[in-house]
């Protein structure tokens, strides 16, 4: 282990109860997509106190900042937090260790000489959970002068190469015709057989999904009232898989499954496609690096497999511009998933706190590895070309 790895896991435990004050303060005060004023300004002070130049308020986004230490030149390495909750849910997918982590690494950076060597980038990324705030940082060119990105995530594994589903929402509305349903039945455009007859569809068409494919839905307005044949009806569709491309597939096929619908029954149909996230394209090079450093901080990593839980994240954004990983620490048993109640408990544990301190400290040796290393990211650079080609 390297002089700058040994003072950078130093600093980092020198700092442990103040990056688990961080952590629990944002647990304990939990504020949805957008609105993260509080963890926020927490996050930015911190880094400032480590050395940090500090910019708030970026791409017209009141909670997202930039936090840079070192000079200009490359080459650049993007460290990201996330600190958005769940509403109704809190962090119960565990970002305030998330935002802790990458103050802490970013912390452990500060601690040694990076300025000969390249730059780093603490990047706070709002709305995860809904709003793709990195998505919004990247159109507006926040990415464009990054060599490499990563973050942590709390999982039930140590994973460094699992992948991510991407995801579109679907809106559908049927406009029909209202009419008495016991007096002039005849005369009326029945808007809700219509949306059945699409769900109907769909359920026809899933033994061709394939084993990654999801598409869920609700009825946002059923109708008024059961007297009343309804004139118009609308539900909501969550649509992902294992990429992009074969996501907006699906996108297209239920659109079509709405269409039949529709046509059967002879409403109109207006659907709206909101475009969601991309899949993440973990890249090896740097999943290599960070597992070697997990492994040096004593946690054993295991392989992905084919029937591995999967949600969407914008960082699969991220990662289709720039050399990029999302890897899971364990916080939590197998049998317990994100985004549940159980799930939150673990997030506030000495489990997650353990999580949050190994994963400060594998980032930022992750990162000193690319900035004494730059044939690595050229590596890395050249592994990402291959697979978007």
């Amino acid at each position: 282990m390297t002089d700058y790895k040994k003072q950078i896991i130093s600093e980092i435990d020198n700092q442990s109860d103040k990056l688990w004050e961080i952590s629990s303060s944002i647990f304990n005060e939990p504020e949805i997509a957008f609105k993260e004023y509080k963890a926020c300004n927490l996050l930015t002070k911190s880094l400032k106190a480590a050395g940090y130049i500090i910019e708030t308020g970026i791409c017209g986004m009141d909670t997202a900042f930039r936090a840079t230490y070192g000079d200009d030149s490359s080459p650049r390495i993007a460290i990201l937090a996330e600190y958005d909750a769940l509403v109704g849910l809190g962090h119960a997918c565990g970002h305030n260790l998330i935002a802790a982590a990458a103050i802490g690494a970013g912390i452990g950076l500060a601690s040694i000489n990076l300025k000969p060597i390249g730059q780093i980038q603490v990047i706070g990324t709002p709305a995860e959970e809904g709003g793709g705030g990195k998505i919004l940082l990247a159109n507006a060119g926040i990415f464009n002068h990054v060599d490499a990105a990563m973050m942590f995530h709390p999982a039930s594994k140590n994973l460094v190469l699992r992948r991510s589903l991407a995801s579109s929402k679907l809106k559908l509305e049927f406009f029909g015709k209202a009419s008495h349903a016991a007096a002039a039945p005849e005369e009326g455009i029945n808007a809700l057989d219509a949306l059945i007859l699409t769900y109907n569809n769909i359920n026809a068409m899933r033994p061709t999904f394939g084993p990654k494919d999801r598409v869920a839905g609700i009825i946002t307005n059923g109708g008024e009232a059961a007297n009343i044949i309804p004139a118009y009806t609308s539900a909501d569709f969550s649509i992902r898989a294992l990429s992009a491309k074969r996501r907006d597939v699906l996108v297209e096929q239920v659109i079509a499954c709405a269409q039949a619908g529709a046509q059967a029954v002879g409403c109109q149909l207006k659907f709206n496609v909101t475009p969601g996230y991309k899949e993440i394209i973990p890249n090896r090079t740097l999943a290599g690096l960070f597992k070697t450093n997990l492994e040096l901080l004593g946690r054993v990593v295991v392989e992905p497999d084919l029937n591995e839980r999967m949600g969407s994240t914008d960082m699969g954004d991220v990662s289709h511009l720039v050399p990029a990983i999302h890897p899971y620490l364990t916080i939590a048993p197998e049998n317990i998933a994100g985004h549940t109640i159980e799930f939150r408990e673990y997030s506030i544990s000495e489990a997650g706190k353990a999580a949050m301190l190994d994963a400060a400290k594998a980032l930022a040796m992750t990162t000193i590895d690319l900035l004494t290393n730059p044939e690595l990211i050229s590596e890395a650079k050249n592994e990402l070309t291959s697979e978007l080609n």
